[in-house]
C-alpha cells in the first residue's frame, strides 16, 4: 500500500477525540493497510489514526507477536503498574518515563467489524495504553515523571 506521513507534536491533529468507525469501507481497509506499512517502516509498536492525520478510532500494534488491529478499542480493565521509559512516532527521537497499567483488557473490533477481547502485559500492555490515548487527544509527554530525554542520552533504569 502506501505511507503516510506521520504527524509530529503539536499538530492540532493529535490533540482531538476520533470519531468511532461505523463500517469498514475500502477506504478504512487503505487507511489499516497503510497504518501498518508506515508503523513497520518508522520502526513502531503501534500507531494510531490521528497520528497519520484521520480521526477515526483505530489503532495498530505489533510487539512482536503480528499486528493487532484494533477499531473503536475500550479498556475494560487495568491492574498492576509499570514505568519505564515510552517513545512515540509523533516526537521521534524523545524518550520519557511514564508509569502505565502492566494488565489491561481491551474490547475492539478487527478489519471485518467482528469484536474481541485481547488480554495483554508489559509491552503491549503499554502499547494498548499508549495507543488508546491518542484517540482521545492525549499525549504521552502529558504522563512523563521529570523530563524528556534525546533517545541517546537516556540515563540507565533503576532497579
Amino acid at each position: 500500500m502506501a505511507l503516510r506521513k506521520v504527524r509530529i507534536q503539536g499538530d492540532p491533529v493529535l490533540e482531538k477525540t476520533c470519531k468511532e468507525v461505523k463500517e469498514i469501507t475500502p477506504r478504512i481497509r487503505e487507511l489499516i493497510e497503510d497504518m501498518l506499512d508506515t508503523m513497520y517502516e518508522e520502526n513502531g509498536v503501534g500507531l494510531a489514526a490521528p497520528q497519520v492525520g484521520v480521526l477515526k478510532r483505530i489503532v495498530v500494534i505489533d510487539v512482536g507477536e503480528g499486528p493487532y488491529i484494533m477499531i473503536n478499542p475500550v479498556i475494560e480493565e487495568t491492574s498492576g503498574s509499570q514505568t519505564g521509559y515510552e517513545g512515540c512516532l509523533s516526537l521521534p527521537g524523545k524518550s520519557g518515563m511514564v508509569t502505565r497499567a502492566n494488565h489491561v483488557r481491551v474490547r475492539a473490533f478487527d478489519e471485518n467489524m467482528d469484536e474481541y477481547v485481547l488480554e495483554g502485559e508489559e509491552l503491549l500492555a503499554r502499547a494498548i495504553c499508549h495507543e488508546c490515548d491518542h484517540l482521545n487527544g492525549i499525549m504521552y509527554t502529558s504522563l512523563v515523571e521529570g523530563e524528556l530525554y534525546n533517545n541517546e542520552e537516556l540515563p540507565a533504569e533503576e532497579e
